[in-house]
């Protein structure tokens, strides 16, 4: 099953590599404008750092019992779990490791029950009626996967247990984090294969287990067609008692995916060392053959364009532009709310850094403040009221239309930018004030910091207006062009094949008359996205 999907996947991947590629070298030789940042950017953030480490009880499938178990959580947010602290300052290997990539946290056992029992059909459980687990304290933090094992923990009170759900749900966003945009050629490649791929099967719109690094994503993959099939065979077979048969069904799934995830791992590795291979020779001939390409691919464009624009646009002013402002406006309430949590929560900080220096405190103590501001945007709990200002997103109303079922995918890129806006204000600020403290002594301490955090407000005002709209147009891109794509395709994509005649065969790996397609679909939007 892996090697039929990694078979197709990765013939549209390598035409996908050549464009990529393309686009990524007349970038660099056009260069692009983009607005610059006023804030600063730090390089590795989390150089040398760890996020979290405490403790809490986890449940053991084995001997079905409670263990107290040390947890730490490292800079790559992977969570490792420790017999005892001693355990872990000694070095010793952990007991397990989680990587939360397609996870979500959860807080009551009811929430728990109710995916359950989504999971097998015709095996339901009434709510309140005993899970497979007995819970500890009435304080239980669970992780659950569609298709993994799911892990179980709790903790004794509710002030513990709103710490480490914030702790866990922040591993989950930066797993789910994992395609790098430094990755100008490859990251670009795999996200077009993997939304072509999905399209070819007829699912537009947005995907909620786009989750983690390359391998994770395809193993999500296989399993959104396997899964089904696999619970259709083996569901009917299961025997005992209902918690039995949820119990093993998870254990089946989870083997079938580890399995999965081991295949692709080993074959997405292949596929991109046998593109890097041939990337120096391609870069070799874009180079020298640039402007030849760009204007082929103009010529066939204006011809694409000639059978589409007129489609698009009637698509647009019927189908699409009467909905922008109310797809706007349930994108950016919350958005703003969540980019005004983080000014008010850096300023707060700022604020009892400047009380310290009134009340006499000295380089020293300033030093111990700063270092714990360094770290505020990595602080889960201190960072939690941000990311829950987002968390409030409603696509409700629009999901008729637009396939946006799961407004996760926009929740979690609105969160991981209000995170980089607070290291970035932080950064700016560390800059700042050691520049105006070096070469004075400690008289008006107070004032230098004041007239520092005055500029960075400033400089993150202007930001974060900017990575704002930003965030909004890709949004709304995101949303309306799967839908345009849906609608445009029976009628166009039967006519694209005969536009392949009129590029040359030397280009023809740089020049897709899909990707064209696409392109002329986008650029039918974005004048209105750039309006709105």
């Amino acid at each position: 099953w892996t090697t039929d999907v990694m078979k197709e996947f990765s013939d549209v991947y390598e035409q996908q590599y050549a464009v990529a590629l393309f686009n990524s070298v007349r970038f660099e030789i056009e260069g692009g404008g983009g607005t610059q940042s006023q804030l600063l950017h730090r390089k590795d953030p989390l150089a040398g750092r760890s996020i979290f480490s405490g403790s809490l009880f986890q449940y053991l499938e084995e001997n079905r019992k409670w263990r107290n178990r040390f947890v730490s959580v490292p800079n790559s947010y992977t969570i490792s779990l420790y017999e005892s602290k001693t355990a872990h300052e000694r070095g010793l290997h952990p007991k397990a490791t989680i990587n939360c990539a397609g996870y979500k946290a959860l807080t009551s056992m009811e929430e728990y029950m109710e995916l359950i029992n989504t999971s097998l059909p015709g095996i339901k459980a009434k709510v309140g009626s005993n899970p497979f687990i007995k819970c500890a304290s009435q304080f239980p933090l669970i992780l659950w996967h569609p298709h993994a094992r799911h892990h179980y923990f709790c903790v004794m009170t509710e002030k513990e247990q709103k710490k480490w759900h914030a702790v866990l749900q922040d591993c989950v966003r930066h797993s789910n984090n994992g395609l790098s945009e430094d990755c100008t050629v490859q990251t670009p490649a795999f996200t077009d294969t993997v939304r072509l791929y999905r399209q070819a099967k007829g699912h537009y719109g947005t995907w909620d287990m786009m989750c983690g690094q390359p391998p994770q994503i395809l193993a999500n993959l296989v399993m959104e067609t396997l899964h089904p099939e696999l619970r259709n065979v083996i569901g009917p077979r299961l025997k005992g008692k209902m918690q039995q048969r949820q119990r093993n069904w998870m254990l089946i799934s989870d083997a079938v995916y580890r399995q999965v995830l081991s295949q692709t791992t080993g074959q997405y590795e292949a596929l991109v060392e046998a593109c890097e291979a041939q990337r120096v020779p391609l870069d070799a001939r874009l180079r020298t053959d640039m402007d030849q390409i760009i204007t082929s691919k103009e010529h066939v464009g204006n011809k694409i364009r000639a059978l589409t624009l007129p489609k698009a646009e009637q698509l647009l002013r019927t189908s699409v532009q009467p909905y922008i402002s109310s797809i706007l406006e349930a994108l950016m309430e919350p958005t703003s709310r969540g980019f005004s949590e983080v000014r008010d929560i850096f300023f707060r900080e700022l604020v009892e850094i400047s009380k310290n220096s009134i009340n006499g405190g000295d380089k020293e103590k300033l030093g111990d403040h700063m270092e714990r501001l360094s770290m505020l945007a990595f602080h889960p709990v201190k960072m939690q009221s941000c990311y829950e200002k987002v968390e409030q997103l409603n696509m409700e109303g629009l999901q008729q239309r637009f396939d946006v079922s799961n407004p996760s995918v926009f929740v979690s890129r609105a969160q991981i930018l209000l995170r980089e806006q607070m290291d970035n204000a932080v950064y700016t600020f560390e800059q700042l004030l050691n520049q105006s403290l070096e070469g004075q002594g400690e008289d008006d301490m107070c004032k230098t910091i004041q007239r520092c955090q005055d500029r960075v407000l400033k400089k993150y005002d202007y930001d974060s207006s900017t990575v704002r709209k930003k965030f909004f147009r890709e949004a709304l891109l995101q949303i309306i062009i799967p839908y345009m794509l849906q609608q445009l395709s029976p009628s166009c994509s039967p006519e694209l094949p005969r536009f392949k005649e009129l590029i040359f065969e030397d280009f023809s790996r740089f020049l897709l008359v899909e990707n064209m397609f696409e392109e002329v679909v986008l650029q039918s939007v974005s004048k209105d996205i750039m309006m709105g």
